[in-house]
């Protein structure tokens, strides 16, 4: 049996107005104005019928997944911070960053944000970028039909906290960063978190990559950028800028203050509700581009944390070079991983025969036998050790785009 969608036309019961019509994209239009039961009221306009999960082509909007620090502050340095956003900077050493940083409550429905605080009163050159960004695979953006005729708008939302008001700025790329679309957006009140809602038109120009494992989209939030990538506001331009002119520079004032979180970029001009998907499911999409073995909640290091480890048997004698087995990650990955080596025991990298506490030496990722699902070593064993004895190693795989 098949379903067929008909388009309706609700009229109001005393007049020929038509307060409501239902197309065949599943979207119902508000004529004047709709009132219904439980306090539910809609004005003149389009709902958007959402679907109910995955709209959000941003992963980790609500800052909740840091594997790599853990929850720490660090000092970035062209480096990521939470899981999925990368924090771009010419200058090294005038931010810090931490989940949850400082004691500011949280947004209403948000546990988590990232924060950002200016470490001196630093004056901009026309070539320094200081920037959070995000890179959206090819295969998450591809349905949007970018750089055709067919292009559709998108919605960024997000709330957003500072210890500075005024026009703050970002940008919408491509992945060469040469076709882009700056943006403004106000805070008008300090301290406040304020949301944010900012609708850019599909282009129908401009080179984008498609449904690959490539960068689809890059979507940037400006901390303080020179001049040489700024640009107006408002619409597509083929340039390299990366914010908008007159934005508000966060890196210029000592001890200044930026918060986000909520962010989600979805299909259609109007900002839907934050998707919440549950931790479990937003650790997964996280695992993609970024898995370790160790704990969540633990930052990985050498000489930490043990429980996690990759675990198995040694083959033959002492100081032989021998294969380990495959380690399956939990995630198939975007693309083959580069793989780093914790040893728990010791600084290093090595793995650890469990038996004598000893270190391998040569241990090596065998890139022939590694994938997208799994990665094989090499490595010589210990002297003092004999076969049957177990070895365990620490990891971490990064195929961040």
């Amino acid at each position: 049996m098949t379903a067929t969608l008909q388009t309706t036309n609700i009229q109001n019961a005393t007049s020929s107005t038509t307060n409501l019509a239902l197309d065949t994209s599943g979207n119902v239009t508000v004529g004047s104005s709709l009132t219904a039961a439980n306090n539910i009221t809609a004005t003149s306009g389009t709902v958007v019928m959402a679907s109910s999960f995955l709209r959000n082509k941003i992963i980790n909007g609500g800052m909740q997944i840091d594997q790599r620090n853990a929850g720490a502050s660090l000092t970035p340095n062209n480096q990521y911070t939470v899981d999925r956003w990368y924090f771009g900077n010419s200058q090294s050493g005038k931010f810090t960053a931490q989940q949850n940083a400082g004691s500011v409550t949280t947004a209403a429905g948000f546990p988590n944000y990232l924060g950002f605080t200016s470490t001196s009163s630093y004056t901009l050159l026309s070539g320094d970028q200081f920037y959070l960004r995000q890179a959206i695979e090819g295969f998450n953006t591809a349905d949007l039909a970018w750089g055709t005729s067919s292009a559709k708008s998108v919605t960024l939302s997000f709330v957003v906290y500072s210890s500075l008001s005024g026009t703050f700025g970002g940008v919408i790329a491509n992945s060469a960063v040469g076709y882009v679309y700056p943006f403004t957006y106000t805070i008008p009140s300090t301290n406040t978190w304020t949301t944010v809602s900012v609708t850019i038109p599909g282009p129908t120009a401009g080179t984008w990559v498609g449904a690959t494992n490539g960068v689809g989209i890059y979507v940037y939030f400006n901390l303080g950028t020179g001049t040489s990538f700024s640009g107006t506001p408002g619409s597509w331009q083929a340039a390299g800028y990366t914010s908008a002119t007159g934005a508000t520079s966060v890196v210029s004032t000592n001890g200044a203050t930026f918060y986000i979180t909520g962010v989600q970029l979805e299909v259609g001009s109007v900002a839907t509700p934050f998707e919440r998907r549950q931790y479990g499911q937003e650790l997964l999409l996280c695992q993609r581009y970024y898995e370790k073995s160790f704990d969540v909640n633990t930052a990985p290091a050498s000489a930490s944390a043990s429980a996690g480890a990759f675990e198995f048997a040694q083959q033959v004698g002492a100081s032989t070079t021998q294969y380990g087995p495959s380690c399956k990650y939990s995630v198939a990955k975007r693309a083959a991983a580069t793989v780093t080596f914790y040893n728990w025991n010791a600084a290093g990298n090595q793995a650890v025969n469990i038996s004598t506490a000893g270190n391998t030496t040569g241990l090596t990722l065998r890139s022939s036998q590694s994938g997208t699902t799994s990665y094989s070593i090499t490595f010589t064993t210990p002297s003092g050790t004999s076969a049957g004895q177990g070895l365990s190693v620490m990891w971490t795989a990064d195929a961040e785009l």
